[in-house]
């Protein structure tokens, strides 16, 4: 494909661009969540600790997109039927083992992150029995599941099993540092986005006034009244009532889960305006290929480590190394020359191909 073919991809009519540019910024963030020595919570108050915003909140803005995307593969807002619905669940099933499959080979580089992966594809799974559910059903179960699983969590947390050996790989195996319990509610909340139609203008509004209202309840009712790190070591209503990153409290789940939906319907609206759409094109092309970059981002992670110290699970000696700009910058202009020049990322590409995401557009 020429790169004028590219550029049209990219800005397609029928294409969201907006989610796109809301994914580059949750691939930038979760970069600096895991190269940046993050020490101070955020405080809106003080400039100082604002890259404090990227803990806990992209990965749960990675959440909440993925339910926008699994809802517009999908039939957008409207749900899938009959033969379609069987393509469908078959479509996200292979995409959710080759996710799988991709993040154990992730953990074994040795890379000391919890990734993502693992998690993502249970919760891809998760989504299948609701596919043909609207977007008012759909937002009232993520509402019921974000408010009781935060309750519950704590006790899962607490099983024997993950004091065990066998219980630390399998706490691996399936991402539960992202646990999808809880993390199904962010999902359901994207799939519900994409059933009511993305595109519209007023949907998006009303997202955006809907995520920034929840963000204002749990970081609210967080500052004034939440527990600290120490204090819900103590009991299961401290380690319930908090907002801090990834804790999975009732007001983490309330408070990042509304600032998922205020950025992604941020993002959409901005890109509304044809200026800003070019403006942020290198992060839409991180966006368009957000596997491939947080995948490289962590092979490269394990190669660099591995030949200059030795270790590739030496974070504290990663991070000394100041990775953040080098790899972020990289791995822009990498996707952008690649979006322009080739297209579609590579990995994007194999989950399309394998999960017949071509012929199910055809």
């Amino acid at each position: 494909m020429t790169v004028a073919a590219n550029v049209s991809r990219l800005n397609a009519r029928g294409r969201v661009t907006g989610l796109d540019l809301a994914r580059g910024l949750a691939v930038v963030g979760m970069l600096a969540a895991h190269l940046l020595v993050i020490s101070d919570a955020f405080v809106f108050a003080e400039p100082d600790t604002w890259v404090a915003v990227v803990d806990g909140r992209s990965s749960i803005l990675f959440a909440t997109l993925a339910g926008v995307s699994i809802g517009l593969m999908t039939g957008g807002s409207v749900p899938p039927r009959g033969t379609d619905l069987t393509s469908a669940r078959v479509r996200i099933a292979i995409r959710a083992g080759i996710l799988w499959v991709i993040g154990v080979l992730l953990i074994l580089t040795g890379v000391p992150v919890y990734v993502i992966l693992p998690a993502y594809a249970i919760l891809f799974l998760m989504t299948l029995p609701v596919l043909t559910w609207g977007a008012r059903r759909l937002a009232v179960l993520a509402a019921i599941l974000g408010v009781v699983m935060p309750l519950l969590q704590v006790l899962l947390d607490e099983l024997p099993i993950w004091s065990t050996p066998l219980g630390s790989d399998l706490s691996l195996a399936v991402g539960w540092n992202y646990p999808f319990p809880t993390w199904i509610a962010f999902v359901l909340a994207g799939l519900a986005v994409a059933r009511a139609d993305v595109r519209a203008t007023a949907v998006q509004l009303r997202v955006l006034a809907v995520g920034v209202a929840l963000a204002l309840v749990g970081y609210g009712a967080d500052a004034a009244t939440g527990y600290g790190p120490a204090a819900e070591q103590g009991g299961w209503w401290p380690a319930v009532w908090t907002a801090r990153p990834h804790s999975s409290g009732l007001l983490e789940v309330i408070g990042s889960g509304g600032f998922a939906l205020a950025v992604i319907a941020a993002a959409v609206l901005l890109c509304r305006v044809t200026a800003v759409m070019w403006i942020v094109l290198p992060l839409r092309a991180v966006g368009a290929m957000p596997l491939t970059a947080y995948t490289v981002q962590l092979v490269v992670w394990a190669l660099i480590a591995a030949v200059v110290l030795g270790d590739p699970s030496d974070l504290s000696g990663f991070r000394a190394l100041e990775p953040f700009w080098p790899m972020t910058v990289g791995i822009i202009l990498l996707c952008t020359v690649w979006a322009l020049l080739i297209g579609r990322g590579p990995l994007e590409g194999l989950l399309d191909r394998a999960s017949g995401g071509s012929r199910a557009r055809r």
